[in-house]
């Protein structure tokens, strides 16, 4: 039944609409075999907007080749209400990142590896991040949840990013909440 649900997830862009997960890898496999000795990075984010009848969830893909662009995408969730309580909302953009994450199995993962493997000594790289739509700093709200959120993103061994540096929920997706 699982499985299920994540073939039923819906992404878009503003090239392609009501893309699969199997399209938007397959987009992600064709942008790092484009140059396979590149530096890659592959982030995963949420944002969320509360509007005045429902409250609105963004997730971003996005897979960079550092100094030479991306391709991304958007997955879009409605709540049909309003989430006005902090740590709830935070606590779902991770949720529906980690959901997305999770979509990067190991044998997917491996996949996006071995483009790169043969040229890892020439010094192409590859990792994935989870960015979090938080901050540490003293007068952002979510502090207090740093510790509790990063936690949860690394042990699914992966790296978590919060702001400044996590600029697929905080720059990118946000663009879509509103």
């Amino acid at each position: 039944m699982e499985q299920d649900s994540i073939r039923n997830f819906r992404f878009q862009n503003l090239q392609e609409k009501n893309m699969s997960f199997e399209d938007v890898f397959k987009h992600i496999v064709h942008f790092m075999k484009l140059n396979p000795r590149g530096n890659y990075r592959l982030m995963v984010g949420t944002d969320s907007q509360v509007h005045r009848t429902y409250t609105i969830f963004i997730t971003g893909i996005v897979i960079q080749q550092e100094s030479h662009g991306v391709w991304a995408c958007i997955r879009k969730v409605i709540v049909p209400r309003k989430m006005l309580h902090l740590h709830e909302r935070i606590s779902k953009e991770l949720t529906l990142t980690e959901e997305i994450v999770s979509m990067f199995t190991e044998h997917k993962q491996n996949q996006l590896i071995h483009i790169i493997l043969p040229y890892v000594y020439q010094g192409a790289t590859f990792s994935m991040e989870g960015h979090i739509d938080i901050g540490a700093g003293n007068r952002n709200k979510t502090r207090a949840f740093v510790k509790e959120m990063v936690a949860r993103m690394e042990s699914m061994g992966v790296e978590p990013k919060i702001k400044p540096n996590a600029f697929v929920a905080s720059s990118y997706a946000n663009r879509y909440t509103k």
